[in-house]
């Protein structure tokens, strides 16, 4: 009863502070919402868009429909480059932020390009609104699904990982 008092009195980020000490359990956390979130802002705006409901509506340039894996893949490679060069992998407060905001910013690029994951196995523009985009939906599931086994499962895989792989030990990180 007293911890969840004091859990009241303390304020949203200090509670997530205290729950995800561990920057690899955050910057899981960070993925899993960006992902599950763009999933279904991405999945929304796309039926809202095909069924003409106002201010939803298809990007062209020149003609040519850009969908949303396009954003995605390009946010995927610039997390990726940022990772290169270790942006968010240091141990100062300041990194911690671009560490979580980078895992949230791939978690979205994620979500931009699996939800249409029928189109790029296809290679077809049909492949959205049909049978085939169960594919797609298939794809986020079983991306999400890891995304949130490495969150919730992170204790186990790391005992796991401490058992079998001697480079695993205490002081890694």
């Amino acid at each position: 009863m007293a911890t969840a008092v004091h859990a009241r009195e303390r304020s949203i980020g200090e509670l997530y502070q205290s729950s995800l000490d561990d920057p690899r359990r955050a910057r899981l956390f960070a993925s899993s919402v960006g992902f599950m979130g763009a999933f279904g802002v991405a999945r929304g705006m796309a039926y809202a868009a095909k069924y003409g409901i106002p201010p939803f509506h298809f990007v062209y340039k020149k003609g040519v429909h850009i969908h949303h894996l396009v954003y995605g893949i390009c946010l995927l490679l610039l997390i990726g480059y940022l990772w290169l060069l270790q942006v968010g992998l240091g141990e100062r407060r300041q990194s911690r932020l671009w560490s979580e905001l980078t895992s949230f910013l791939f978690g979205v690029g994620s979500a931009l390009t699996l939800d249409e994951f029928a189109m790029w196995l296809r290679f077809s523009e049909n492949a959205y609104f049909t049978n085939e985009d169960r594919e797609s939906l298939d794809a986020v599931v079983v991306f999400g699904a890891l995304l949130s086994s490495g969150l919730w499962g992170a204790p186990f895989w790391q005992v796991l990982a401490r058992k079998f792989l001697p480079f695993a030990g205490k002081g890694s990180r």
